[in-house]
């Protein structure tokens, strides 16, 4: 049975039994990757910035015979955001190659065109089942980027420590966990901007106004996500020359995400970005301690920051691709072969 669902009204049986099946396709697709927990897991799932909205669906056994509700074996939510749908899909590994795949994307499709959106973008991860999955559907490839994990175990402190250092004379660098101060927003906004074009995916948008960055800090705080800011003040100026950003979610502690590491382009050539990401490390291993690794996501072409995060100890792990599909398209080659 495929129904639509809402994770804010769901029981807490049902949100054990999309964990488990999260965990399954982990185990199978992803096995070096840490289980997720089901700390924060239904706010994780409910929470969006202002502006967009989460529709999702659930394929769930039928009840037993004592009418308890049978487990969740797939689920599907599609993210509306800009003009762009972003699609999210999970099939328990014990159920796969029978459908039920297709299914749910048919479902999602058809909400996506029917709200008028002309597109639908899905992350893939490379050497997984769903690359050949979306490509037999008509998806295509747009974006690559490459995942690197860093192993904290294997970490030389004492070297990282000088490393944090070695920021040119006129720079200072600030350590700031939730989130920069409200006074530096419009300066952190400013450095974001001037590089919005330069290895941004169109799936995982950053925030360059300063009013929908302090949205993105908190809706980041309601799904249950803690970041952690480092920057390279300009001491002349007082502006933000470099920038560092790590979440641990309550979902896997063990395992922080990377998101944006930025040097203005007036401000290269000083050592602030290995400066930075060396500092957020050390700060990292005292304000998180239960964190085992970090991973990180670069585009292909920045070679820099590939060899800041090599000298860094990052180890490259796989390709993670963005691919997109014309809904109507996708919608009648769906319905074609039901």
């Amino acid at each position: 049975m495929v129904r639509e669902w809402d994770p804010r009204t769901a029981s807490s049986a049902e949100i054990a039994s999309l964990l488990d099946t999260l965990n399954a396709v982990l185990a199978a697709d992803l096995p070096q990757d840490p289980p997720w927990r089901e700390s924060s897991l239904r706010e994780y799932l409910a929470e969006v910035m202002p502006g967009e909205r989460r529709i999702s669906w659930i394929a769930q056994e039928d009840p037993d015979a004592d009418g308890n509700p049978g487990a969740i074996l797939g689920q599907v939510h599609v993210l509306l955001l800009g003009n762009i749908g972003v699609l999210e899909v999970l099939v328990h590994p014990t159920v796969r190659r029978g459908g039920l795949g297709r299914d749910l994307v048919l479902r999602a499709a058809r909400r996506v065109y029917q709200e008028g959106f002309e597109s639908i973008g899905v992350e893939v991860v490379g050497d997984t089942p769903a690359v050949a999955f979306y490509e037999s559907l008509g998806f295509t490839q747009e974006y690559v980027e490459t995942r690197s994990v860093l192993d904290l175990s294997g970490v030389d402190w004492a070297e990282l420590a000088e490393m944090s250092t070695g920021v040119g004379a006129g720079y200072r660098v600030q350590f700031h966990p939730g989130g920069p101060p409200d006074e530096l927003i419009e300066a952190y906004a400013r450095a974001k901007a001037e590089v919005r074009d330069i290895e941004d995916g169109e799936l995982r948008p950053s925030s360059y106004d300063p009013q929908r960055l302090r949205d993105s800090l908190d809706c980041l705080h309601r799904r249950g996500m803690k970041p952690y800011i480092v920057l390279a003040l300009h001491e002349q100026t007082g502006e933000v020359a470099g920038l560092t950003e790590v979440v641990v979610p309550a979902q896997h502690p063990t395992r922080a995400d990377q998101y944006d590491t930025i040097v203005v382009q007036d401000h290269r050539g000083y050592g602030i970005d290995r400066a930075i990401k060396a500092r957020m490390l050390l700060e990292l291993r005292s304000a998180e301690p239960q964190l085992t690794e970090v991973q990180t996501w670069n585009a292909q072409a920045n070679e820099a920051m590939l060899k800041v995060n090599a000298e860094l100890g990052y180890r490259t792990d796989r390709d993670w691709c963005e691919y997109s599909v014309d809904v109507a398209e996708l919608v009648h080659r769906l319905d074609a072969t039901r």
